[in-house]
């Protein structure tokens, strides 16, 4: 199921405190996902992950209650002890977990409650694990503890990517270059023994790495190191083409009309830096100029530049020109 999809039902479904787990590859933005959600909420957000816990540590360690004569479990102190408060408890690397620590989390998951510790009505429970065959450190799931949640499966979708990738200001080459080959967002292989792969949050990596300054002859090893030789070298080679395009401003602002080139990359790549300008300038004018520019590009570009405009939120319907680029391409927006 692709991220957005996901979002979408797990959001209903936290608000009936159903346990929802959802499963998928290492690096494409599992944890993001709920805390995203978390976020638009306003929910507290508590991250815990199983794989580095003892059971004693979520059941708590048994002392003896001389007042009462009783033994008695203490209580962790990292889950939510206010009672009005509201939130996701977020189970990350569940599957991870040895096996006793999964049977400590079987009573949290099913009853709420641990030991003597009870989670707040307002909190839901949300877990997230690796498949068992990425080759990651996984452990079968018990059935009874597999019984208690509602799971989904994530893939790694590029039109959810470069939605996220856009509102997170990700530099334009990288998303250009992701759009003109998009088997390179994930190249996960199980079956391989590479360290390093390219997968949504390791391309999130090489967009600090880009803007931390580092030399020029350092920077495609230090892209190799995020993502892999393969995806590098693509990537390094694609951005020199985005540099090698005319000033943007130039089409912005109506003195530029036409580009005389009209390779794949070349055009990929000024798609989405016109996208990524008219996001510094949301000026009436220079959305016309775009759209005027757009006219002379082949239609396959002009409806992707006018698509991720729209979703930018780029008022392009207001435009004098938009009657004008609906006539045109109204063939294919059939």
């Amino acid at each position: 199921m692709k991220s957005s999809n996901i979002s979408k039902v797990v959001s209903s479904l936290i608000e009936r405190k159903l346990p929802v787990f959802i499963w998928g590859a290492p690096g494409i933005g599992k944890s993001s996902i709920v805390k995203q959600i978390s976020e638009a909420k306003d929910l507290e957000f508590l991250d815990l992950r199983l794989s580095l816990l003892d059971p004693t540590d979520l059941k708590g360690i048994p002392f003896f209650d001389a007042e009462h004569q009783e033994g008695v479990w203490a209580k962790p102190s990292f889950l939510p002890k206010n009672k009005d408060s509201k939130g996701i408890l977020f189970l990350d690397e569940i599957n991870t977990a040895p096996p006793a620590v999964q049977a400590s989390a079987y009573q949290l998951i099913l009853d709420r409650r641990v030991g003597e510790y009870e989670l707040p009505e307002g909190w839901s429970i949300v877990a997230a694990g690796n498949r068992e065959n990425d080759r990651g450190v996984v452990y079968k799931m018990p059935a009874p503890l597999a019984n208690r949640f509602v799971h989904f499966e994530m893939e790694v979708d590029f039109d959810d990517w470069k939605a996220w990738a856009y509102k997170k200001g990700v530099d334009a080459s990288i998303i250009a270059y992701l759009a003109y080959d998009k088997s390179m967002l994930f190249t996960f292989d199980p079956q391989t023994n590479e360290k390093s792969f390219a997968t949504p949050r390791s391309w999130e990596y090489v967009d600090n790495i880009i803007k931390s300054g580092i030399e020029n002859d350092l920077i495609l090893d230090s892209i190799s190191g995020a993502v892999g030789r393969e995806a590098a070298i693509g990537y390094v080679s694609f951005k020199k083409v985005m540099q090698e395009l005319p000033d943007l401003s130039m089409i912005l602002d109506g003195s530029l009309t036409q580009l005389e080139e009209d390779g794949h990359k070349v055009l990929m790549a000024l798609t989405i830096g016109l996208v990524n300008a008219l996001r510094e300038n949301q000026s009436d004018e220079a959305i016309t100029n775009v759209l005027d520019f757009s006219m002379n590009l082949p239609g396959e570009f002009a409806i992707m530049l006018v698509k991720d405009m729209q979703f930018n939120g780029l008022d392009v319907e207001g435009s004098d020109a938009w009657s004008d680029w609906v006539s045109k391409y109204a063939y294919l927006l059939a």
